[in-house]
């Protein structure tokens, strides 16, 4: 099975990725930082070299990137069974005092990253009839709270998209799940001050992304909704 990942570098991407390449799929894999992504698939290839790793950065905020990467995949001729929209970033701060380029950041990281990646690859993805779309979108995405602002708007969007692609997709053969993640401990709770207990493991998300994709063709989880255990943080 090829699995492509966006954001990969670290967090929950790279989390996803350690476990797709324990049980042997190849990996596709892409992130804005070309250190931190090449180093992950060089970590990878090391432990796990009889499966096939290739990675490319791309800035996925940007559209013509975006388009880049899915034809850079294309471009490689391999069938696109599983597709992990990942990419993402969180600004803080209330609609009200937010930086002025907020909102349109995170609609371009959250969002567009994964609509015209996703684009790029579905008339492949459709011809071959099956293929497996994980949008990974965050407990923001159904519920807003404080200092969210347009952090919560762009994963409300990516969760319309979601939806949305979900039914046009049925006719294909073509699942999507949405991931709607709670706080899992990545890099950046480091210096939170919350305790790592308090929160999920990346791997925990990561483990039922697996799952969902090991279903037979004729079953799709629509939504993984997760939280930590004592609930939101």
């Amino acid at each position: 099975m090829n699995v492509i990942i966006t954001g990969a570098s670290r967090g929950l991407g790279k989390a996803a990725a350690r476990l797709f390449a324990a049980n042997g799929h190849h990996l596709y894999l892409s992130s804005r930082s070309e250190t931190g992504l090449y180093k992950t698939m060089e970590e990878l290839m090391v432990k796990y070299p009889d499966i096939t790793i290739k990675a490319k950065p791309f800035d996925l905020s940007e559209k013509e990137n975006a388009i880049a990467l899915g034809n850079w995949i294309l471009d490689l001729g391999i069938s696109i069974d599983v597709l992990i929209n990942n990419a993402g970033s969180f600004i803080p701060g209330s609609v009200q005092d937010e930086p002025d380029s907020a909102l349109e950041n995170l609609i371009a990281t959250n969002l567009y990253s994964a609509y015209h990646l996703t684009r790029t690859l579905l008339p492949k993805m459709m011809v071959q009839k099956s293929g497996h779309i994980f949008n990974m979108c965050s407990v923001a995405s159904i519920k807003a709270y404080n200092n969210g602002g347009s952090y919560s708007i762009s994963k409300f969007a990516l969760l319309g998209f979601s939806k949305n692609l979900r039914e046009e997709m049925k006719p294909y053969g073509i699942k999507v799940t949405t991931i709607i993640a709670g706080a899992a401990y990545t890099d950046s709770w480091a210096d939170s001050g919350i305790d790592k207990n308090r929160f999920m493991e990346a791997d925990d998300i990561a483990k039922m992304i697996y799952a969902a994709s090991q279903l037979s063709p004729l079953a799709c989880v629509e939504e993984i909704l997760m939280r930590p255990q004592l609930g939101d943080i």
